[in-house]
């Protein structure tokens, strides 16, 4: 049985997912940091960092928090900076958004549920 109480670094022990360390994805499946309940990501990206691409996840609400610098956040009736240190955007399922880091950055990210394919690229 795996520990009741983990210790990590969520920047070292995402850096093989694109910064997500806790979700359905995370291998073995006993491990409390599995979950189908929600995924979070400490996402560093360096200025003019982005996805230009539109996304949109088809059942999952998504939170992202700035922790230090500048992120802005495009969807397709409106554009949002963060630029404050605890500056967020909130989203629900179904909108399509892309983004772009204006300064080095650092954004915590929280999706719920966890759910694999749920990403899917718009045209």
């Amino acid at each position: 049985m795996q520990s009741k109480v983990v210790v990590g670094n969520a920047h070292s022990e995402g850096a093989n997912r694109s910064g997500w360390f806790l979700g359905h994805f995370i291998n073995p499946i006993d491990d409390i940091r599995s979950t189908s309940d929600l995924e979070v990501k400490w996402g560093m990206h360096p200025a003019g960092d982005g996805r230009s691409e539109w996304a949109m996840n088809e059942e999952a609400t998504t939170l992202s928090i700035l922790i230090k610098g500048r992120f802005r956040v495009q969807f397709p009736e409106q554009e949002v900076i963060l630029s404050r240190e605890g500056d967020y955007v909130l989203w629900s399922p179904g909108v399509p958004h892309s983004w772009s880091a204006e300064s080095d950055c650092t954004i915590l990210t929280v999706r719920w549920p966890s759910k694999s394919g749920d990403s899917v690229a718009v045209s």
